[in-house]
């Protein structure tokens, strides 16, 4: 599914403009982008924690060659979805 698809979903159902829906789904993405830009957890109930994770440096391997090489270190967005979230999935 691409944001235009959720856009889509959005129009139908609520039945605003194409543009309005756009305009929402992409004005919440750049809310969620926003916060966990600043490092903090994003909460949404009954579907899951976006959670902005600290790597440290380490040492990794090319796997073509075989040569040894540092990682920086790094923030990631690691995603845990609740538990409602897992049952729906997997019933």
């Amino acid at each position: 599914m691409r944001k235009a698809d959720i856009a889509n979903e959005i129009f139908k159902q609520v039945g605003i403009s194409k543009n309005e829906a756009a305009d929402i789904v992409e004005l919440v993405l750049n809310m969620l982008k926003s916060v966990l830009q600043k490092g903090e957890s994003v909460k949404i109930a009954g579907f899951g924690n976006f959670v902005v994770r600290s790597k440290g440096a380490r040492k990794g391997r090319n796997p073509r060659t075989g040569e040894e090489i540092g990682i920086t270190p790094r923030r990631v967005v690691t995603f845990r979805p609740s538990q409602v979230f897992k049952k729906y999935v997997n019933s």
